[in-house]
Parts: C-alpha cells; structure tokens; sequence
C-alpha cells in the first residue's frame, strides 16, 4: 500500500503526460492510502481544467465518475487532531502549503512515525522535497 497525494492521482482521472506512469503504478499495487480531502482537491482539479477550456463537460463529468470510482476502494486517514497538530508542525518546518501540510501529516499518522515504511505518490515537487526531508521514499523516483 502507498500514499497517493492528489497530484498524483489527478492522472488517473484525466489525460495528462504523467497518466501513463501513474496507471503502471496502480496497476502494481492497486491499495491506496489517501488524506480524506483528497477527492476534493482531484474536484478542485477536474473544475479548474473544465473552467480553463482543457476538458469539455463531458470530459469532466467522467472524470468526476472515475474519481467516485477509485474513492470508493481507497483508504482514507481521516482528519483527527494528530494530523492536525502534525500538519501545523511540517508548516514551519517545511516551505508547504495548507492542503500539502495536510497530505504530508496524514502520511506521517498513517507511517505511525515511521516514515520508512510508507512510499507516497506524489507528482508535487515542493510536497516531494518535503516528504524525502521527513524519511519517506517516494513514488516516482
């Protein structure tokens, strides 16, 4: 099982450059660990392309359909107040947004501390760095 960041699972949901790699990848190892607000950010994503011209209604709409496919065979880390206190913590430790701070904090709860035992999916280079400076090994290398 590994953490999947929603930037990498985006490319599960619509074509992009990385949806190839990211295909592979699940097909190796179908069981995905997520944050809870996840499919929110994939939503977020779907959205902003359909906004900005890059998918058609329909094109999104089926995205949509897939997201609520994958999400119903996900683990998520539910938002309890140790990702919380965690995530305020990666904040001044790390240069992260809001949502990556969340994504990384429920990756260290999920790791119980032990960030060596979880590889995280990300396609975010600044979630990235961050989650190597913390231990973990990382999907693509």
């Amino acid at each position: 099982m590994k953490f999947w960041d929603s930037s990498a699972i985006v490319p599960l949901l619509v074509e992009e450059p990385t949806t190839r790699a990211m295909t592979a990848l699940i097909a190796k190892d179908r069981a995905m660990l997520v944050w809870w607000a996840s499919d929110i950010e994939c939503a977020s994503a779907i959205a902003r392309l359909e906004r900005d011209g890059q998918l058609t209604v329909k094109s999104a709409e089926q995205a949509l359909e897939r997201l609520e496919t994958l999400k119903s065979s996900w683990n998520e880390i539910q938002p309890v107040e140790p990702v919380r206190r965690t995530a305020r913590r990666l904040l001044r430790t790390h240069p992260l947004r809001t949502a990556d701070s969340l994504q990384l904090a429920a990756a260290l709860v999920a790791s119980e501390g032990d960030p060596g035992s979880l590889q995280i999916v990300t396609l975010d280079a600044r979630l990235a760095a961050a989650a190597r400076r913390e231990g973990f090994t990382l999907e693509p290398r």
